[in-house]
């Protein structure tokens, strides 16, 4: 029996207050989740900001308070950050470029049936990914090839990555052997199809695998603490990590030190261990996080693309 005209409408209206219900619902709560997430970031940039003496005492929860930018001016003028930022700068730059190019040349190699050996080789790169020779060992081995106390320390032990170049093969399987065939067929080589065909249609698992080097790269503090002594070598997270573990310290020499820092001091912004942590943690975290909007776009077609098989 066909509804009545009636019922119908009664039934259309408790669909669309189902919708709209469930609409409220999804978005309060990914707002709220959203919001979760931001306030950490939210919270270090206030209190980096605000009245030292306030952010001390942990008064400073939501709104800024006696706002100054004098912390960064203080900070960004401790003894070697400027070098220490230029080799973070570089090791991301290179390190990224290095491995975004090998990962796309492996990737692209391990799917071509008529490379040697191409499933030994490729299980031989995926299995390094469960299994290691420890700590020890890994040191030993730089310092057996030259590379402790070495920029390069910081580039060439990141250069081949399995799970990237796993993301960039899956990705590149989706892609119409007919181009590659088309190429091959005007004489193009193995290294030609590979720059002028594959490397333009992959720009987004490309610009993901750019994304999680940098991040890699940047954030990275533990191999400056393994293999490097050379203060010059030094990497700004290294720098800045020792500045937070040293924050008492630091702010007593802030405020103390005449000569070259005595004009940076002042009573009104007089430095606290508190405002060293919250402006060093800003200083770390703002950079990296200005990279995720220029590849956003690309992010989520090029890790789901990526991860499954088209």
């Amino acid at each position: 029996m066909e509804l009545s005209l009636t019922e119908k409408k009664k039934e259309k209206k408790v669909r669309q207050t189902d919708d709209l219900v469930f609409k409220v619902i999804n978005y309060t709560f990914f707002v709220v989740i959203t919001l979760i997430c931001a306030y950490p970031f939210y919270y270090l940039i206030i209190n980096s900001i605000s009245n030292n003496e306030l952010s001390a005492l942990g008064q400073i929860r939501f709104f800024p308070e006696g706002i100054h930018l004098e912390n960064y001016s203080q900070v960004l003028q401790l003894k070697g950050l400027p070098l220490a930022a230029t080799v973070s700068v570089a090791r991301t730059v290179i390190g990224t470029a290095a491995t975004v190019l090998a990962s796309a040349f492996l990737g692209f190699m391990f799917t071509q049936e008529k490379m040697w050996k191409r499933k030994f080789w490729y299980r031989f790169v995926v299995i390094t990914m469960y299994f290691n020779a420890g700590l020890i060992p890994l040191f030993i081995t730089m310092k057996t090839l030259g590379l402790t106390n070495s920029f390069w320390v910081y580039i060439l032990p990141a250069v081949v990555q399995p799970f990237n170049i796993i993301l960039v093969k899956t990705y590149i399987e989706s892609i119409p052997k007919s181009l590659q065939e088309a190429a091959e067929m005007d004489g193009a080589g193995i290294i030609q199809v590979f720059f002028r065909v594959i490397l333009p249609n992959c720009t987004p698992i490309l610009a993901t695998v750019a994304i999680f080097s940098a991040v890699g790269q940047w954030n990275s503090f533990q191999d400056t603490l393994i293999y490097i002594t050379d203060q010059s070598l030094y990497s700004l997270q290294y720098l800045l990590y020792t500045y937070i573990n040293q924050a008492n310290s630091l702010a007593q020499m802030v405020k103390n030190t005449s000569g070259s820092l005595s004009s940076i001091a002042s009573a009104a912004t007089t430095q606290t261990p508190t405002s060293i942590r919250m402006t060093v943690s800003v200083i770390v975290v703002l950079p990296i996080m200005f990279i995720y909007p220029l590849f956003q776009k690309y992010f989520v077609k090029g890790i789901m693309l990526g991860a499954v098989k088209g």
